[in-house]
């Protein structure tokens, strides 16, 4: 097979420019100690019931201003049903699934979490306005899915 002195040129520019964009994507993933998002935590998904903070999904006061909800996501629901935390307040979402990929996304915010069983996805977010916000999941996760939907109460002290 004969290449022309141009498709030579332009073969060797191609491979160096993917060599040094695999490089620089390499050393910043990996030189840089990036995590996927959310944590590596992980979870039995058969023994989540029994599994400290799961056991008893729902939203702990942790410090001033700052909480920690714990959330299950299974098939056609979260659990709980409705969560209610304080305006200004820090959330700390703890996040796990039961039985198949979910997500945890809520409305008109930048929380947006994919749920794997056998996983705890985690997320923070501030509350800046009271209000309710609804969380849907937007990964299909069955016939039901579009039922999948929870709420989170934001409310003045």
């Amino acid at each position: 097979m004969h290449f022309h002195k141009y498709e030579k040129i332009w073969l060797v520019f191609g491979i160096c420019s993917l060599i040094i964009f695999l490089s620089v994507v390499g050393v910043g993933a990996f030189g840089h100690d990036h995590q996927p998002s959310g944590g590596m935590d992980t979870i039995d998904p058969e023994k989540i019931s029994e599994t400290p903070p799961f056991d008893q999904p729902g939203v702990r006061k942790l410090d001033d201003g700052t909480y920690e909800a714990a959330i299950v996501a299974m098939a056609f629901g979260y659990e709980p049903k409705e969560i209610k935390v304080p305006v200004g307040s820090k959330v700390v979402f703890k996040v796990t699934s039961k039985d198949v990929i979910h997500s945890f996304s809520i409305i008109d915010t930048n929380v947006n979490m994919m749920v794997v069983p056998g996983h705890i996805t985690t997320k923070e977010h501030t509350f800046t306005e009271p209000g309710s916000y609804l969380v849907i999941c937007n990964e299909y996760c069955g016939t039901a899915h579009h039922l999948m939907s929870t709420t989170i109460e934001v409310v003045n002290e």
